[in-house]
């Protein structure tokens, strides 16, 4: 917990210094399974209210959506990768509330495997924004439009045999089979996290590695 303790230290002796409504924001990235909202929810179980969480997650295109697409088999295959958000409606959103403190975004539920619309409002209140998804450190547009938003980003790092059981595990506790889990990663997971890693390093002001 020490990672965590000097993260959320760090945070609240930031927050001590903003002042007439100003906001910090930050980018946290890293792979599926690195740890990203697990380590933003205990943030904000220390900073309170202080903080608030908005998750790429919340931007999945919807399932009806992927079923629209052209390809829609491989849509439902490939959810997770960068093609499957709504990119363009987060960076517009992000922007928009870069600039005037506040706005509504949409959270998402795992079991539903959907976006909740309206879930999560970020206010003047909120000193520290959280903002936080596998690929906010891309090269690619609009992924580095959104990474200029940011104060500072930063980067989860994780060895991958750690985050890819961690993804199998999740997949096993919404009802596939260990080797449906397993094949899932390596069709998608796997090929997630390696573009994260070779894109991503370059692009983080602050390393994070909480396997020390």
């Amino acid at each position: 917990m020490e990672i965590y303790n000097q993260l959320a230290d760090e945070l609240y002796e930031k927050s001590k210094s903003i002042v007439n409504g100003s906001q910090f924001w930050i980018g946290l990235a890293g792979a599926p399974g690195s740890g990203k909202s697990t380590l933003a929810s205990l943030l904000k179980t220390r900073l309170n209210e202080l903080c608030v969480i908005i998750p790429l997650d919340g931007y999945h295109y919807y399932m009806s959506e992927l079923g629209q697409m052209k390809n829609s088999s491989q849509a439902y295959l490939r959810r997770g990768s960068p093609f499957t958000f709504n990119s363009q409606k987060f960076f517009s959103d992000l922007a928009k509330a870069r600039k005037s403190r506040i706005g509504i975004f949409p959270s998402f539920d795992h079991h539903l495997k959907d976006p909740i619309e309206k879930a999560i409002q970020l206010s003047t209140d909120h000193k520290i924004v959280l903002v936080e998804g596998n690929y906010l450190l891309l090269n690619s547009e609009p992924w580095c439009s959104i990474r200029k938003l940011f104060d500072e980003t930063w980067l989860l790092d994780i060895p991958s045999e750690v985050s890819n059981d961690r993804v199998v595990k999740r997949h096993i506790s919404t009802g596939m089979t260990e080797s449906q889990a397993l094949e899932r990663v390596r069709q998608n997971d796997d090929i997630n996290a390696k573009l994260i890693a070779k894109e991503s390093f370059f692009n983080a002001d602050k390393v994070i590695n909480l396997c020390d």
